[in-house]
């Protein structure tokens, strides 16, 4: 039986990055690699696997160097890290990264609290990032933060994401990622201006990464799609958000965007496995599952495919030595 529905944009599961920001447990090297491995083999096209962000300040990225040298060249070719100066991706490069999403976000006053700098340095420094990428065969994603609302500002201007997105500065970029980093984005918005960055911008592959604050996650995603996106960003139970960001919480959930968009590699079978992987992790971490998806599959609706124990047997149990 075919499950898939209109395949249009892959997801981006960016659990041990975003997710991991605000949770007060620190997973060990060997855990994370154990995950990605796991979202690979089940059949996640692409991961974030962590952050060059200062260990002080997110302790729960200190690791991601050694996860990055922990992997192999083919599954790190599926692996993203986010970085925001050049620097970064020269020690990133370093380790073995290919793929790297640099960071820099629309509103001056979040730049400066995310990344201790105005929003035109982290331009200013963009093209000597994009060469520390070039010179390992690399690719480097322009990632814009706070494309809708900043916490600190309030609404952002569309105008104001067109220029960075048109900025000079960031030739040689792959792609765009328009974020909703507080998740106050409604879906007309989002259609908007990933519409517009599509048809106004120079041609790169659109990413979307969304947050659930509002309860607009998976129809954000799925409006971003239909304008345009080709690429999409979800944590495993929704977990995650911005620690430099008040108001921001978890990140769209993996499970919920998936039974969305039904992509042709995920089956009932695999969708248990990834419920039984997210429950586990959530567990070890002491976080809620926030996943409408995997609440939904821990129902009594025994007809329904989805459902785990309805006929459909995981694809191994998800549980991680």
């Amino acid at each position: 039986m075919s499950y898939t529905l209109e395949p249009l944009a892959e997801l981006r599961d960016v659990t041990l990055r975003d997710g991991l920001q605000l949770t007060g447990k620190v997973l060990s090297t060997e855990r994370k690699v154990e995950t990605v491995r796991e979202l690979l083999r089940l059949g996640v096209p692409s991961i974030e696997l962590g952050s060059m962000a200062r260990a002080d300040l997110v302790p729960t990225m200190a690791n991601t160097l050694e996860v990055v040298r922990a992997l192999t060249a083919e599954e790190l070719e599926r692996c993203w890290i986010w970085v925001a100066t050049p620097g970064h991706v020269a020690k990133a490069a370093a380790a073995g990264a290919r793929n790297f999403q640099y960071c820099l976000s629309a509103s001056d006053s979040h730049n400066q609290a995310n990344i201790g700098r105005s929003t035109d340095a982290s331009l200013e420094a963009l093209p000597q990032a994009v060469e520390e990428a070039r010179k390992v065969d690399g690719r480097i994603q322009l990632c814009i933060a706070t494309s809708f609302t900043c916490p600190f500002e309030g609404q952002v201007p569309e105008q104001r994401v067109l220029s960075i997105a048109n900025d000079p500065r960031a030739e040689g970029t792959c792609d765009i990622v328009i974020c909703d980093t507080l998740g106050q984005a409604v879906p007309a918005q989002v259609a908007s201006l990933v519409g517009r960055v599509r048809a106004e911008s120079p041609a790169r592959r659109i990413v979307y990464h969304g947050h659930d604050t509002w309860g607009l996650g998976v129809a954000n995603t799925l409006a971003a799609i239909g304008a345009g996106a080709t690429l999409v960003d979800g944590a495993l139970g929704g977990l995650g958000g911005c620690p430099f960001a008040p108001g921001a919480s978890g990140n769209t959930s993996s499970e919920d965007i998936l039974f969305a968009t039904r992509p042709g590699w995920l089956t009932p079978d695999t969708f248990a496995s990834l419920v039984h992987l997210s429950e586990a992790l959530l567990a070890e971490l002491g976080e809620p599952n926030r996943s409408k998806a995997a609440q939904g599959a821990r129902s009594r609706a025994a007809a329904f495919e989805w459902v785990i124990g309805s006929g459909h047997a995981p694809e191994g149990t998800g549980q991680l030595a």
